[in-house]
């Protein structure tokens, strides 16, 4: 039986990130007395192909500054890094958010360029150390797409930039009836490709019923993206997963005692 006291006792919350990138706001979530249901909207596996990467890692000496987009980009680049000659002596590591920071760490990497507030491309490119970059050698590990605002906006700064593919995102299989007949309490949503793919797999039907659902998400950017989808009640705190957390306690403290099980 669910701590009544814990601010989330008893409230079922959809974790919808990859699944190894699911486990820590899952467990976060336990903690609080929540009942978390994942399902990833995002599959993150290697790449088919790694030679394009290798032959890239082989040349990071070349490199002044090297830029993790995600804790995903960290581990795959670091194990191709790693296979090599590992990271060059005097290199500059960035990274967009505190949980690639501290998968960095890790690795043995704890002199990160990390912003502090916000965490996104935006956010990096105010740092002090990115603004001159004329004639700087800049590679960027990400999947095997993504944004490309960090990158053009280096290379219009002077920075020659090249990206890193080392991993791939696609779409898993759902038995979206089945997130259905648990009767969530909310959802948690922490990209816009994501929230485009929740909308996509449920029928007009079923993605209408979670629609009613508040919808919590990491960035102004998804909140935009769930505005122009026809989401409403949404919940948007940019303070990684600890505001994320925090914005969950806070809506499950305002529900008056009879809403979960009105459901």
């Amino acid at each position: 039986m669910a701590n009544a006291n814990l601010p989330l006792a008893g409230l079922k919350i959809v974790v919808t990130r990859p699944r190894e990138q699911a486990v820590q706001l899952s467990q976060d979530i336990i903690k609080l007395g929540g009942i978390p249901i994942q399902f990833p909207l995002l599959e993150i596996t290697p790449l088919k192909d790694d030679q394009p990467l290798r032959e890239l890692v082989a040349r990071l000496h070349e490199f002044q500054l090297v830029i993790f987009i995600s804790p995903n980009a960290v581990r795959y680049g670091m194990e191709a890094i790693q296979q090599t000659h590992g990271l060059p002596e005097n290199i500059q590591i960035a990274a967009i958010g505190l949980s690639s920071a501290q998968a960095l760490r890790g690795y043995g990497i704890s002199n990160v360029l990390v912003p502090q507030l916000r965490f996104d491309s935006e956010a990096l490119l105010e740092l002090a150390e990115l603004q001159e970059m004329h004639g700087k050698s800049v590679v960027i590990f990400r999947g095997d797409k993504g944004r490309e605002l960090l990158g053009d906006t280096l290379k219009k700064r002077g920075a020659k930039v090249q990206y890193a593919s080392c991993y791939h995102r696609s779409k898993p299989q759902h038995n979206c009836a089945d997130l259905l007949a648990a009767k969530p309490d909310a959802l948690t949503v922490s990209s816009s490709e994501a929230m485009q793919s929740l909308t996509e797999i449920f029928s007009p039907a079923d993605i209408n019923r979670l629609k009613t659902l508040p919808l919590f998400v990491t960035h102004e950017r998804i909140a935009a993206a769930a505005h122009k989808l026809g989401w409403r009640n949404i919940i948007c705190n940019n303070g990684g997963d600890t505001g994320l957390l925090s914005a969950l306690s806070h809506w499950a403290m305002q529900k008056s005692p009879g809403d979960t099980e009105k459901r």
